[in-house]
């Protein structure tokens, strides 16, 4: 199965919900005038990776970090609400998968706690899957909550049986083998990591899964940052790359086939096939002929876990 897919690595409007969202829209309708059947975000990209958690002190500079949280939590996603609605739409218009990373609000218990997710939108207009990354890495944590297994799932779409794994869940063995488990054919990977050591297991996992990686950070410069953010002249006091992007596609046998893209703010292109996962697959499937379930085995949790069960 062939398909055209779009990764978009230009920067979102920070800590701005909708606008952030309405530049998404944007983005899939010129992916999909250019054919793109499927086309992926940046890990957090409504509304924004927290970058500034790998600057500031937890500890030491508590009042500046709560205020930028703050304006984090309001630009959070409550998917029981309508906020994603023009970008469901959008998939919908142009028959178009979307994966996209948001900054999603835990809205049915504590109604604070902030989630890193990726959602699949389906070219239905339907939402396919929310997989919350599982363990926010290192600062990561003092904004984000660590997510359940109910995501953890491989779904079906136009262009082959995708999952997603953010960041540094695609060094988790076990996160990725639960994926190659269910036919994986396209793994994306939404990440803030960029350089070679970042393409080097992109190769690997897709030699190791038997197939496609599709990855990308935020091409983001200092001047991207909104006017009115925090201390902006502190936190970002000088003109630089904060992180390059790096978009990149890796095929079945680890061969990268498009980019990686560097401190460019645009959409990299390329084309899959699903039977070159087949292909590879058929002298190396760690999860079939090349498992010993004799020797090993995983059980994985899926089932959705939840802080509080109530009685009436």
């Amino acid at each position: 199965m062939k398909g055209k897919i779009a990764i978009v690595q230009n920067p979102p409007v920070y800590l701005d919900r909708d606008k952030t969202v309405t530049l998404a829209v944007k983005y899939v309708k010129e992916a999909a005038k250019n054919g793109a059947a499927l086309v992926v975000f940046p890990e957090a990209y409504v509304s924004g990776y927290p970058t500034w958690i790998w600057r500031l002190r937890p500890g030491g500079d508590m009042g500046l970090c709560g205020e930028i949280h703050e304006r984090m939590l309001k630009s959070a996603v409550d998917l029981s609400s309508d906020a994603m609605g023009p970008l469901l739409d959008i998939s919908k218009q142009r028959k178009v998968t979307v994966v996209i990373g948001i900054n999603e609000i835990d809205s049915e218990y504590s109604g604070t706690t902030i989630f890193n997710t990726a959602v699949t939108i389906g070219p239905d207009g339907s939402i396919l899957n929310r997989h919350r990354k599982l363990m926010p890495t290192n600062p990561e944590r003092m904004v984000w909550g660590a997510g359940d297994a109910s995501g953890l799932r491989v779904v079906k779409t136009p262009v082959g049986r995708i999952g997603t794994l953010l960041c540094w869940e695609n060094y988790m063995p076990l996160a990725r083998y639960a994926l190659y488990a269910q036919n994986l054919e396209i793994l994306i990977a939404p990440t803030w990591d960029v350089g070679e050591v970042w393409q080097a297991s992109m190769r690997h996992i897709a030699r190791e899964g038997g197939c496609w990686v599709l990855t990308t950070a935020t091409a983001l410069e200092s001047s991207d940052m909104p006017a009115d953010f925090p201390e902006r002249d502190t936190v970002f006091p000088s003109k630089e790359w904060i992180n390059d992007g790096g978009a990149m596609v890796v095929n079945p046998s680890g061969s990268i086939v498009a980019g990686p893209l560097v401190k460019k703010k645009e959409i990299l292109y390329a084309e899959t096939d699903t039977d070159a996962s087949k292909k590879a697959r058929r002298s190396l499937d760690v999860a079939g002929h090349y498992s010993r379930p004799d020797i090993f085995s995983l059980e994985i949790n899926r089932g959705a876990t939840k802080p509080v069960d109530f009685e009436d």
